[in-house]
């Protein structure tokens, strides 16, 4: 089962950036942090992959389709601006769930609208880095209810 993960715009800052709304946790910890979980499930396989460009996150959600069997996505500030990411998710057709650090639904009323979400089968988020863990466990369990 192979899982891409993307990461979006400013995801490359944590630990810098914010800490007091996005943590101390860098993303290379939130990789390892989710490498080492997706080892307690078979066959688990991650890509990491992290962008601040728009269009460079819809080529890698395009060429993830017959390569990958689901996709996490933490759009970042494109969850509130990107119909060209929500349409790509839709176009592949591959199960997606959409992550956030913070509750964005606790936060200023931008946040609050998710154009990604739409094409998710979820959302998680509030959790920090835990929200990674959470939505790679219902990830994989949509995924082995569709073998």
């Amino acid at each position: 089962m192979r899982i891409l993960v993307i990461n979006g715009p400013n995801l490359n800052m944590l630990g810098k950036r914010e800490p007091e709304i996005y943590g101390t946790t860098t993303l290379l910890e939130i990789e390892k942090a989710l490498f080492e979980y997706s080892k307690t499930f078979s066959g688990v396989e991650l890509k990491f992959f992290q962008s601040n460009l728009e269009g460079e996150i819809v080529e890698k959600i395009q060429n993830a389709l017959g390569v990958f069997d689901g996709i996490l996505i933490n759009p970042a500030a494109y969850t509130h601006t990107s119909v060209a990411i929500a349409d790509a998710i839709k176009a592949v057709n591959l199960p997606a769930v959409e992550i956030h650090l913070s509750n964005i639904q606790s936060r200023e009323d931008f946040r609050k609208n998710s154009f990604t979400a739409s094409a998710c089968i979820g959302q998680i988020a509030g959790f920090g880095k835990d929200s990674y863990l959470a939505a790679l466990f219902c990830l994989v369990k949509h995924l082995e209810k569709q073998k």
